[in-house]
Formats: structure tokens, sequence, C-alpha cells
């Protein structure tokens, strides 16, 4: 039967599966399918997909009901798919066995559920979970076209800023000297590298650097990466007026390492800036922050971005800053 579809590479099917499937947007009742190298995601309303994805019309069988957790559950739980782990998010110990149970039982492909135990917290940005279902914490997750291995339980990841990981390094060209200044296990430097550009990652947690060398070697871009594991405070003198890009995920605290943003920067440099604010200014403080910090460059704020929210009345937010001497 002739249905709408997001037409998309294979490899990248996974990871458009799961964006999809967040914004509610996936065909339960018919298959997906693959024809000459392309996947393509039966969709239930073809004009709320986003236009970066195409949409076509295409052959897909009507699909063999599958146990989900929401047919075992009677009632649609809450959870995140990373690689074959799924992490849950719930403070009622009982329910969040139930979900464990229930994903465990159903036709999802997974190993391990995990229930958070604790924020992030310290210098790696860690966080404790408990094993609700199988064992071990580390897995082989997927987006864009790039493999990341990682052990959630050591690292910090989150599934959730694909796409914002996306949007900033499409942009990247061929040639581009990039610095990754939180690098963790490569979400930012890896895909950056596949775009032909020259990127330093650096990050303090000595298991995220072993994993990025891993990713990097995964992916096919290991003469293009320079991990570091290190302060990037320290770091900047080695790489003094680099770099063309710098990215700067580290919301909370990224202003602490402005003064090596601007040391790290070339001439003509764009700083991706995340950072975490009060929902009356999300903006505000980052960029007088950056202003006062390269108080010798040209500022432009190019992009006021609103990723996500992060908490009631708090914003997660980017901000794309030009550099100029």
């Amino acid at each position: 039967m002739e249905v709408p579809c997001v037409r998309a590479a294979r490899e990248d099917g996974e990871t458009v599966r799961e964006l999809l499937a967040e914004r509610a947007l996936l065909d339960h009742d018919h298959e997906i399918t693959v024809a000459d190298g392309r996947i393509f995601i039966p969709v239930t309303d073809d004009e709320e997909v986003s236009d970066e994805y195409t949409v076509v019309t295409h052959d897909a069988p009507a699909r063999e009901t599958q146990v989900m957790p929401a047919d075992v559950l009677g009632f649609e739980p809450t959870y995140e798919r990373l690689g074959d782990v799924v992490l849950v998010d719930e403070d009622d110990e009982g329910r969040a066995e139930r979900i464990a149970a229930a994903v465990m039982d159903s036709a999802l492909p997974v190993k391990t559920v995990l229930n958070r135990a604790s924020k992030v917290t310290g210098e790696f940005r860690t966080r404790e979970w408990d094993h609700l279902a199988g064992d071990g914490a580390r897995t082989v997750h997927r987006e864009y076209g790039c493999e990341f291995a990682l052990d959630i339980a050591e690292v910090y990841f989150s599934p959730r800023l694909a796409t914002e990981r996306h949007r900033v390094t499409e942009k990247i060209e061929a040639g581009e000297r990039v610095v990754d200044m939180f690098a963790g296990v490569g979400p930012f430097a890896i895909p950056a590298a596949k775009r032909g550009a020259d990127v330093v990652a650096v990050d303090v947690n000595p298991v995220a650097i072993e994993y990025l060398r891993e990713n990097a070697r995964r992916n096919g871009v290991e003469d293009r990466i320079e991990a570091i594991e290190g302060d990037v405070r320290a770091v900047a003198a080695d790489y003094e007026n680099w770099a063309d890009r710098l990215v700067m995920n580290l919301p909370h605290s990224a202003d602490e390492f402005l003064d090596a943003a601007v040391r790290l920067a070339g001439d003509d440099c764009l700083v991706h800036y995340y950072d975490i604010q009060h929902e009356s200014d999300p903006y505000g403080p980052g960029e007088r922050a950056i202003r006062a910090a390269a108080d010798t460059y040209e500022v432009t704020v190019e992009t006021r971005q609103s990723v996500r929210s992060y908490a009631p009345h708090e914003l997660n937010v980017r901000l794309d800053v030009r550099l100029r001497a």
C-alpha cells in the first residue's frame, strides 16, 4: 500500500526513526522497508514532518502486530533509547520496575534498562543509575551516520541532543579547524571530522577520552582528531589563535572557560556557546559574558537558539557568536 514515508540513508535509519517517534509521527500500522540502500519509514502526518527530511510515497506492507511496552503496561511509558540500553526516569520504584519488565518483554531490541538515580554531578558530569534489568551500561549508539561506543555510567551523553548536535555539525566545512572544548565521547567532534574538519577534542574525563579515540577509529576519522585528556584552560596555550570554530557545550559553567576560548579563537572564529538560564533572560547573561571576555574582538551574535526546556522556567540555549579580530 502506498503511504507517506520519510526516506533516509540506511545508516541513518535508527536515528531518524527515534526522532520521528519522539514527535509521535511514526505510523505503526505499516512496516519500515529498505530499497536501493535507502530506508523508508512510514509516518502518520507528512505535513508535520520537519523540512530537514524527505517525504515520499512508498509501498509499505501492513505491519504484523508487535508487542510494545505500552501493550504490556496499558499506558505509554516515557523512556529514552541509547543503543540497546533503555533509560527511564521514575521516582516510583515499583513503576520503574514495571516499565523495565515491559520493555524487556516487548519487541524492542534492548539488553539493559536503567533508571536515573541522581542528577548529573561532579567534574565528569556523570550520574548514578539503578539497574532495573539486564547487566552493564556499555552500548553503541548511532545517530546521523555516526557510531558512538560509551558506558553511560562512566561518561556524560544525552541522546535527546541528537538533533541539536546535527544542527551545529552539518554547517561545518572541510578544512575548518575546530576545538571541542568539552568533547565527551565525541558527539560533536566525530561528525565534524567526518565533514572534513581538523578537530582538537579536549575532556577532563579519561574514560571519555578513551571512548573518543575508539569512536574516531570506528568512524574512520582518527587521522583528523587530536584527543587530549585535560583541562582545556591548560591546553589553550598550545593552540593559541588556532580555531575557526569552538564548541562550548558545558551549560552552567561555560563562562568560566571564556578566557581559554578567546585564547583559542583565530582571527575569525564562530563560537557555539551553550548556557542554562531563566526564561526571563535566557541569552543575556551568556552574551554579556562573551562580550566582556572577548573585548579585543568584534563580537556579533549570529544565532540565539532555544535548545530545550531544562527545568521549570529554565531553558537550555545556544548562542552562535562570531569573533573577528
